[in-house]
């Protein structure tokens, strides 16, 4: 009967071993849990300081837009005093601009561009009648510029017969009629692609658009972003005071479609630097300039400007933020009309 009395203490160590392992299987749910626990908490904490860096360097980054249409509206207060207004490159907001150091550490900045310096791609909308059957094709002066501008791409120049055909397809794309210019392109033309796609037939909203349009390579676009704009969606006369030497360049006699050699372009440019332009009349009595005929050219060119856009960082607890915007000046008004990120316009398409 020795093996009768021995049963319990097995039952008791078997029941011993089960609790440790019931035990340990507890310990182990109750750590995986706090793990968990922990991950989640850490995320959910990684997603809060995310939201708060973001939310404070956007609050940085309204208050260098604040302070950009702040003096805008100064610059225009300063122009009612003098006897010629302009906007031009010796003025406060066209200096470049110096980093300001935030209080809890990081650092803030931003600059102003003059988009009326650059060519405005909704003028390329052909005035009525400008085209008449049979006879030879007639450029308006926003068209010539235009023209030569292609031409004067430095990296990747465009002949004059294509120069034609992208300013012909720019102006379809815009224009609301379905008929095709000469060397133009509507819908016909984007069926065929693919995918397919109409012509938009409407005011250009963003230079991003033109890789949409026929005839415009990759490299093309790449070249001619930084010198064109959209904006204002009409109206739009370029700055003599503020035009890079590209657009300079675009500045010749009425029907020649060929822009201003380099040379001549810094030569401008040089002459704007010793001494700025008084006037139109003054800048097309420029010895470069005062030989060409320019009767239709002259009322496309101006001297001040409504249309900026401001680009400006902000760098928050070592992460730096980018904020675009496009700033209309009314007089002593200023209105913000766009307004990117970054992420959304790193090319400068605007």
């Amino acid at each position: 009967m020795k093996y009768r009395s021995s049963r319990p203490g097995r039952q008791l160590s078997d029941q011993r071993g089960a609790a440790l392992v019931v035990a340990m299987l507890i310990f182990a749910l109750c750590t995986a849990l706090i793990v968990a626990m922990k991950s989640e908490f850490m995320l959910f904490y990684q997603r809060g300081a995310n939201t708060f860096i973001a939310e404070q360097a956007h609050a940085y980054l309204r208050g260098a837009e604040e302070l950009a249409s702040l003096f805008l509206v100064q610059d225009f207060e300063r122009d009612q005093s003098r006897e010629h207004p302009r906007d031009d490159l010796q003025e406060p907001w066209a200096q470049p601009a110096t980093p300001y150091t935030l209080d809890d550490g990081g650092w803030l900045v931003g600059g102003l561009e003059d988009l009326q310096g650059r060519f405005n791609l909704n003028n390329l909308k052909a005035a009525e009648g400008d085209q008449v059957p049979g006879q030879e094709r007639v450029f308006t002066a926003h068209q010539q510029q235009f023209i030569r501008l292609l031409q004067a791409l430095e990296n990747n120049p465009v002949d004059q017969q294509m120069a034609i055909q992208i300013t012909e397809a720019i102006g379809d794309w815009i224009d609301v009629d379905n008929r095709p210019r000469l060397y133009g392109a509507e819908d016909d033309y984007y069926y065929v692609r693919t995918p397919a796609y109409r012509a938009a037939n409407r005011p250009m909203r963003s230079v991003s658009e033109l890789q949409a349009i026929a005839y415009v390579t990759p490299q093309i676009y790449h070249q001619l972003k930084q010198w064109v704009t959209v904006w204002p969606v009409e109206g739009a006369k370029l700055n003599i005071h503020t035009a890079s030497l590209m657009l300079l360049r675009t500045i010749n006699e009425d029907n020649d479609l060929n822009p201003l050699s380099m040379v001549e372009g810094e030569m401008l440019v040089e002459a704007r630097k010793q001494q700025p332009f008084q006037s139109i009349e003054a800048f097309l009595e420029h010895p470069i300039l005062e030989v060409k005929d320019m009767e239709k050219l002259k009322p496309q060119l101006g001297e001040s400007s409504d249309y900026f856009l401001l680009d400006a960082k902000a760098e928050v607890a070592e992460r730096t933020t980018r904020l675009y915007s496009v700033l209309h000046r009314n007089q002593r008004e200023v209105a913000t009309v766009m307004r990117v990120g970054a992420s959304a316009y790193v090319n400068n398409e605007f």
